[in-house]
């Protein structure tokens, strides 16, 4: 998939205008006023635009959230395999320990730095994405995200 810029660490995080900021502006803008019209005419009918309003929030963090889930899971079982054929095999028996998070942020590291990172994460015990993230020399691009 052709890029404008090559992916790395600072330029990674995905931001998709429609859903995160014209959905969740048009969803705030409709709460802000169902909550005015809750509070200024009070009724039947403005409680439940109210209740729906905060439904509608509620349906697209869940839903984003769900997909970032899903895609979690996806992570997990491609590292699993890639690290079943790049790392040495006294590293092999320790793939179980890692958590999601350590596999989701190892994921962008190059096979050829990928064994030696593995170590430096399960010696050091660090499970912060971000940290992980940060340790990578050469970044493998994931253009596929949700």
């Amino acid at each position: 998939m052709a890029q404008a810029a090559p992916q790395t660490f600072a330029n990674h995080v995905r931001i998709v205008p429609a859903y995160h900021i014209v959905l969740f502006g048009i969803l705030i803008i409709n709460f802000i006023w169902a909550a005015y019209q809750a509070a200024r005419f009070l009724s039947v009918a403005s409680v439940i635009g109210l209740l729906l309003a905060i439904g509608l929030i509620i349906l697209s963090f869940c839903a984003r959230i769900f997909a970032l889930r899903v895609q979690d899971r996806v992570i997990r079982l491609e590292m699993w395999l890639r690290m079943e054929q790049q790392l040495p095999q006294d590293l092999r028996a320790r793939i179980p320990e890692f958590t999601v998070d350590q596999l989701v942020a190892l994921r962008f590291a190059s096979d050829q730095e990928l064994p030696e990172l593995v170590r430096k994460v399960l010696s050091g015990n660090i499970t912060d994405r971000k940290t992980i993230k940060k340790m990578i020399q050469h970044w493998k691009p994931d253009y596929l995200r949700a």
